[in-house]
């Protein structure tokens, strides 16, 4: 475990030993985004599209240049709340805005930089999962150690020969035990969670596009819900129901 922790310290920046702690915690919180988050980043982003059909994007670029004080984004707080989700969507909507009409070139810029925030979270996840992969080995060093000095016993009786064996053999189980049984599982956990909040900024993405290639508000917001995983995603109803409820700003 100490060479272990020792390579984890050694092979990754402080950044990531920081946020290592707080993500393992993390686990066993509530996922950061659930049903009702998307159903009202969908009504958030049916009331920007609204605006923008209606109004033009003149009446957007005071909530767009300023988010933080912008009372369109505070009505959806659990949105307001992310601060790298509104700079992202608020980024996009400048580009389209000024008049970046080509879908196929914001879409590429989009998943330029939805790879970047992935592989960014995921440095975590990462570091973890090479902290399991080297226990093994960490334990096959710890048996043989155990054996040398067990060799030093070899004309000891059997059952003191045996104990020293058997304290050798230790090693190589706790490396399999911790790697397989412990660090690899976190580490996994971390990274399917990670992989299903990015549909937060996939669920953003499908909407401007479905938007700029002229949808309908409602149609827009449509083409955002149907990349959300099942168990997240709102009802067709239910979306109608948000959407209808906001008022006109």
């Amino acid at each position: 475990m100490g060479a272990s922790l020792g390579s984890f310290i050694v092979a990754n920046p402080p950044r990531v030993l920081r946020e290592t702690l707080a993500a393992v915690r993390g686990l066993g919180k509530p996922p950061r985004y659930d049903r009702d988050s998307y159903l009202e980043l969908l009504s958030m982003q049916f009331a920007v599209f609204r605006i923008a059909r209606s109004k033009g994007w003149k009446v957007l670029e005071r909530h767009i240049e300023e988010p933080e004080a912008s009372s369109l984004f505070r009505r959806f707080p659990r949105f307001y709340q992310s601060p790298h989700a509104v700079i992202f969507f608020c980024d996009y909507i400048r580009i389209v805005s000024l008049g970046s009409g080509n879908p196929y070139e914001i879409s590429t810029l989009m998943d330029e930089e939805i790879d970047t925030i992935h592989s960014e979270r995921l440095q975590v996840s990462d570091a973890l999962q090479t902290m399991a992969d080297g226990m093994p080995a960490l334990g096959i060093i710890a048996a043989v150690l155990g054996m040398i000095r067990a060799m030093g016993s070899i004309g000891q009786p059997p059952a003191v020969l045996g104990h020293e064996i058997g304290g050798a053999l230790i090693g190589t189980f706790m490396g399999i035990i911790l790697s397989y049984g412990c660090v690899g599982p976190i580490s996994s956990a971390l990274h399917s969670r990670i992989d299903a909040e990015m549909k937060y900024y996939l669920c953003m993405k499908a909407g401007i596009l479905s938007f700029l290639q002229g949808s309908a508000p409602q149609v827009a917001v449509e083409f955002a819900r149907k990349v959300l995983l099942s168990e997240d995603r709102p009802t067709f109803l239910e979306v109608e129901d948000a959407t209808l409820t906001i008022p006109a700003a």
